[in-house]
């Protein structure tokens, strides 16, 4: 709802006359709305779908005013109306172009989440402010239904303010007064719902009829939720172009889009959901009116200024099963009001109505009861029959629905019998049967059935015509014969003549077998009038007559007739068989009659024959009355089949048994000659052969093909079945005939037309075996002779050697007969062969020739290397003095190797055995060597190796000398050599400290570069047995003599503060703790004091108690004591005293002891005392200072850098 706030001008007064009223209860104002004091306050209550607006006539009653309406108001004081506004609700005023608003909007943080309506008090009526009937235009009653009882305020007053809408211009809202409840987000989402809502109108503007609701903007509510403004398109609406939009976008976008379409879709189910319930008007017993109001929608505004509403599609849902019941749909459409027809009477029913938009429906609105009206009962069903007599029809029938008033009679009418449609009344009363009396026998009467009450009559039932009894049936007519089989016979009779359509008549059908000499049996009993009699014989003739009775008598006997079943089909006749000898081409069968012919004789019998193996291709041979019959014109060789059967007036058999005949075959046809696949060869050519066009009734099974040389030689070359051959071990350039022959079963055909081939020329042959002679162990000669050329000239030799059989290479290619092959290696198999070439091809390799070549030296090593220190395994080695080297064995050139020489410097050669590894000692420390090593055989020497550069290692270090630098009764620390306690980069050397065990053992302590290490969690007063070695690249050197170190005894620990009470004004008791005796060793105290401003500390107290009484003691004076432990000490070289630390030093100030407890007090004064840090400590303080640091500056850079 929102105010509009118009300033009237005076001399302009607005034309009253020009609008229609909203009620005829209202009168129009007598005067102009303006006077001329001044320009009045015209203001315009728009009041929306589902709301009320509440004023006082001038006559002082009061009137609710429902929506779609616009009130017309004046301030006579020029203010804007107060306006109530529901809990929930702001009220704000706009002013745009000289227009002041008030708006009703709701307040975020009291959004109403659900779609039911919040009820609240009707607002009170805005007093002060008169009326204009004559401006407030009637509201839309072909979209909105009238509500009944606007005037009346006794009436419960229950408006439905819905928290989702927002009343006044969409533009008006987003300028004034509402980004505070709109951001960004929700500012793109009203930009894209406004576009889809031009698109969807712009195609829906021509179905429209109905005027818009105002020429000005659009004042409908619109649909917010949180300060985000929903639109009326869903989720389901993608259009090509939206897609399209879409493609370029990335993922965290799209995610969004979907977020807030499923928004827009909650927020435009929720719209749909404010729907009032419809209003019952007109309710009839079968049909009803109901009318309702569409949801509050968002009206688009077009570029022409025009609004167009939104078209929903609405649901009637009704039920009869009170109003938790399930609903049924009885109307789907977009129409506002609708006639819903079918109903039943006197029935309670509850509607609701649905909206949809977009494929998004909302929830059902409130369901409003009715009950349709009372009405006359239903149409009955006709009577029916319950005993007959010859004078007496006998009826009843059942109770019809009464349709909400209760039936209190039935109309019986009939027509007395007269066959016409003029009726009369039989019977008037409440009871549903009645008995008609002095009728007629055997005539009929029509009877129909109304019922009554107090609505009125129902329509009469179906008209049924009964009939009385009469007397015995007559006579029937005979049977007929419908239709015979070949075991029984379908028979059809009719009543007799004069016989009423309802009288029950039974029948009895007889019948009497011709041979059987029993007479006339019965078979059938009942009121059918058509019977088959079964289990009848074939071709039999049967004699049948028929009676007719009822509940009076039997009449005569029908006239007789006879009947015959049919014949059967007669059975297959006997196998066939062959009669005489059977030819290649034909052969005489017969067969004998069928053991039962069905009851009539055969009147032919039907031969068929097949030359197929399998198959349903039958072609019939033979028809007729003869029982023997010869098949000629056949194939040699095939293999018949043949079946017969016969035909009788029972029908035709079966087929007899197959009989299988096959003829005998004959020898084949003579081939066409052999025709040449490609190109003839030198040795060989491939001839190819079709089978002979006749096969003489049996599969060919053999071929055999014939070679004629020019001498006149012949022979078969091939025997089988195939068509092809390939002919081989042919000579070269010669001349040859081939002729064909094939076979079946029966023997040879005839041999075909000759084939005349001549041969191509062909490689040569293959080489005699090549001689092979060894001139040294690197070189060797090859001979070999010329073969048969096969009628063309050699061209060239080629020469294959090799290492290996299957590996050998082309080495020499021409057309000598001798080849010269160096660069071999010594005592090693080679592999030879030869072959000849001409313009025809390759002739084949000659046999392959082997060849060994004589020994020679060995060859040079390939690989020599120095070993390392953790291979060797000998205990003499020393890195200082030897060197060890290790190489692979070469290869021994036929001669096994039997030692090497080392060459490792100027002349200096050594000679070893078959080892491949030797150590080379007495060497010069720190010196360089070049290394070579040559194997030796039988035969000499060998090349030597390349040389290899090795380095001897220089002398291990000498251990230092080993120092106690401080000694402690735990701890002693150790200090060796010149060097720094830490150790360099650059130091070369370690040490390795070990201590003795008490089992005398030494175990390993320190093993690093450093000069001093300190020996923890030692015994006092023990002797430790220490000694060092010096390591480094050279190796290990010797241990130092063994040094003893011996840790002195522990010093009693520091005394707590001694605690002073004064006894009188000079004398005051010193109180300490005591210390147990330290290892059997006594321990004694002394206590010192300083008096006043004296510097030195004097000795007070010697002795092993805990308690002294100074009693010296000057008023006003300062006294400080200290007390430290001694322990007494027996040794051997004699006693000894070992004196602790001082306690905290003990301020005492003397007083007079009138208030002893207040006026002595006693002060504790710490002793400083030194104490150096050891290196391991240092270095955690640093590394935990540097720790806090670093934690401290990324806090600083997390903190203000990064936030």
């Amino acid at each position: 709802m929102y105010v509009l706030s118009m300033m009237a001008d005076h001399h302009h007064p607005p034309p009253l006359d020009t609008t229609q009223l909203l009620t005829t209860d209202i009168p129009l104002l007598p005067a102009p709305i303006v006077n001329g004091e001044g320009s009045q306050q015209v203001i315009l209550v728009q009041v929306n779908p589902g709301e009320a607006f509440t004023i006082r006539r001038e006559d002082g009653q009061f009137q609710c005013i429902t929506g779609p309406a616009q009130v017309p108001m004046m301030s006579p004081n020029g203010s804007v109306p107060p306006i109530y506004v529901p809990p929930g609700y702001a009220q704000q005023v706009i002013e745009d172009n000289g227009v002041r608003r008030v708006v009703v909007v709701p307040q975020p943080p009291e959004f109403h989440t659900s779609g039911h309506p919040v009820i609240h008090r009707p607002p009170p009526p805005l007093s002060g402010f008169i009326p204009l009937p004559a401006m407030m235009p009637p509201p839309h009653r072909h979209i909105y239904s009238a509500v009944s009882g606007a005037g009346d305020m006794t009436s419960p007053y229950t408006p439905q303010y819905h928290p989702s809408q927002v009343y006044g211009d969409l533009d008006a809202l987003s300028t004034h007064g509402r980004s505070g409840l709109r951001d960004e987000r929700s500012s793109k989402i009203h930009e894209r719902l406004q576009k889809k809502l031009k698109d969807r109108h712009g195609a829906q503007k021509d179905k429209l009829n109905s005027p818009p609701f105002s020429p000005k903007k659009s004042t409908s509510p619109i649909n917010e939720s949180n300060g985000i403004i929903k639109g009326q398109n869903s989720l389901g609406l993608n259009t090509g172009q939206s897609k399209n939009k879409q493609k370029g976008k990335n993922s965290f976008q799209v995610e969004t889009e979907m977020q807030e379409k499923d928004e827009e879709t909650k927020a435009l189910e929720a719209q749909l959901s404010n729907i009032s319930k419809p209003a019952v008007s007109d309710v009839q017993a079968r049909s009803v009116i109901l009318t309702w109001s569409p949801p509050i929608s968002l009206i688009s505004e077009e570029d022409d200024g025009t609004v167009t509403p939104v078209v929903y599609t609405y649901e009637i849902l009704l039920s009869n099963n009170g109003k938790d019941g399930k609903y049924k749909i009885a109307y789907s459409g977009e129409k506002t009001s609708v006639t819903v027809d079918d109903l039943r009477p006197a029935t309670d029913y509850h509607a609701r109505v649905q909206a949809e938009l977009n494929c998004v429906k909302g929830n059902p609105s409130e369901a409003v009861s009715f009950t349709t009206m009372s009405c006359e009962p239903e149409t009955p069903n006709p009577p029916r029959i319950t005993n007959r007599t010859k004078n007496s029809l006998s009826l009843q029938w059942k109770v019809s629905s009464d349709n909400g008033s209760k039936i209190h009679s039935y109309l019986l009418e009939w027509d007395e019998g007269k066959g016409c449609q003029e009726f009369c009344q039989c019977y008037y009363g409440l009871q549903k049967q009645f008995r008609v009396t002095k009728l007629s026998p055997a005539m009929g009467y029509t009877f129909r059935l109304a019922a009554k009450n107090d609505m009125g009559m129902s329509g009469f039932s179906e008209e049924v015509l009964f009939y009385t009894s009469g007397s015995a049936p007559t006579v029937p007519a005979s049977p007929i014969l419908i239709k015979a089989g070949i075991s029984w016979l379908s028979l059809q009779w009719t009543k007799p003549s004069g016989t009423p359509s309802d009288e029950g008549i039974s029948y009895i059908l007889e019948m009497e077998e011709e041979t059987s000499g029993y007479g006339f049996k019965p078979k059938y009993n009942g009121d059918d009038l058509t019977f088959t009699v079964m289990n009848l014989r074939r071709s039999t003739k049967y004699r049948f007559r028929v009676i007719a009775y009822n509940s009076e008598g039997k009449s005569g006997p029908s006239e007789v007739v006879e009947f015959v079943t049919l014949p059967d089909r007669p059975g297959a006749p006997s196998k066939p068989s062959v009669k005489g000898k059977v030819h290649a081409q034909n052969f005489r069968i017969v067969w004998d009659p069928p053991k039962d012919n069905g009851g009539a004789t055969v009147t032919k019998y039907i031969v068929e024959i097949s030359e197929e193996q399998s198959g349903s291709n039958w072609d019939t041979a033979y028809t007729g009355p003869a029982r023997e019959h010869v098949c000629d014109h056949l194939s040699p060789g095939c293999s018949v089949r043949i079946r017969i059967y016969c035909v009788s007036d029972g029908g035709q058999s079966l087929n007899s048994e197959t009989l299988t005949v096959q003829t005998p075959a004959v020898i084949p046809g003579p081939c066409q000659p052999p025709r040449l696949q490609g190109r003839p060869r030198a040795r060989e050519v491939q001839l190819r052969w079709a089978p002979p066009l006749v096969d003489g009734g049996s599969s060919i099974t053999f071929y055999s093909l014939e070679i004629s040389t020019c001498d006149g030689e012949q022979r078969d070359v091939y025997q089988g079945n195939e068509i092809e051959h390939t002919v081989c071990g042919l000579l070269p350039g010669k001349a040859y005939s081939f002729r064909i022959r094939a076979a079946n079963k029966a023997g040879f055909g005839p041999l075909s037309e000759k084939c005349e081939i001549t041969t191509a020329p062909g490689p040569p042959d293959h080489c005699k075996p090549p001689q092979i002679t060894c001139r040294s162990a690197t070189c060797a000669l090859i001979y070999w002779e010329a073969p048969n050329n096969n009628g063309a000239d050699i061209t060239e030799y080629r020469v294959e050697w090799g290492g290996m059989e299957g590996c050998m290479q082309i080495c020499f290619c021409g057309p000598g007969f001798t080849y010269e092959i160096k660069g071999l290696s010594p005592a090693i198999v080679y592999y030879c062969r030869v072959q000849a070439v001409n313009v025809a091809g390759a002739g084949l390799f000659s046999e392959v020739v082997a060849c060994l070549t004589p020994a020679s030296v060995p060859a040079a090593m390939t690989n020599l290397w120095g070993m390392k220190e953790d291979e060797i395994e000998s205990q003499h080695y020393s890195p200082s003095t030897c060197l060890a080297i290790q190489w692979e064995r070469p290869c021994d050139h036929g001669s096994e190797i039997t030692g090497y020489s080392i060459d490792y410097g100027d002349k200096q050669t050594i000679t070893v055995g078959k080892s491949s590894s030797y150590i080379i000692e007495h060497l010069q420390p720190d010196t360089t060597y070049r290394i070579r090593v040559q194997a030796l055989n039988s035969l000499g020497a060998g090349p030597f190796s390349h040389s290899v550069k090795l380095k001897t290692k220089p002398l291990p270090p000498e251990p230092p000398r080993l120092e106690c630098a401080v000694y402690g009764h735990q701890s002693l620390k150790l200090k060796w050599g010149d060097g720094t306690s830490r150790a360099l980069p650059t130091d070369s050397i370690q040490y390795h400290l070990q201590m003795e065990d008490k089992s005398e053992r030494f175990l390993s302590l320190y093993r690093g570069p450093c000069h001093t290490y300190k020996v923890q969690r030692l015994n006092e007063s023990t002797s430790y047995k220490f000694r060092i070695q010096a390591c480094n690249e050279a190796g290990e050197g010797p241990f130092s003599p063994e040094y003893v170190f011996t840790t002195p005894k522990s010093l009693p620990s520091a005394l707590k503060a001694p605690r002073i009470d004064q006894i009188n004004d000079h004398t005051c008791e010193v109180i300490w703790e005591s210390l147990p005796p330290m290892k059997g060793d006594p321990v004694i105290y002394i206590l010192q004091i300083m008096v006043g401003k004296d510097s030195d500390f004097k000795q007070a107290y010697k002795g092993p108690n805990t308690l002294h009484r100074y009693s010296a003691l000057h008023l006003n004076c300062e006294y400080r004591f200290r007390v430290c432990a001694i322990r007494q000490c027996q040794d051997a070289a004699g006693p000894q005293d070992l004196t602790g630390p001082y306690s905290a030093t003990v301020l005492f100030i003397s007083h007079r002891n009138e208030s002893q407890s207040n006026t002595s007090k006693d002060i504790t004064e710490p002793t400083r005392t030194t104490r150096t840090l050891s290196d391991e400590q240092c270095a955690a303080v640093i590394l935990v200072l540097f720790a806090i640091f670093s934690i401290l500056i990324a806090f600083i850079i997390q903190y203000f850098v990064i936030k």
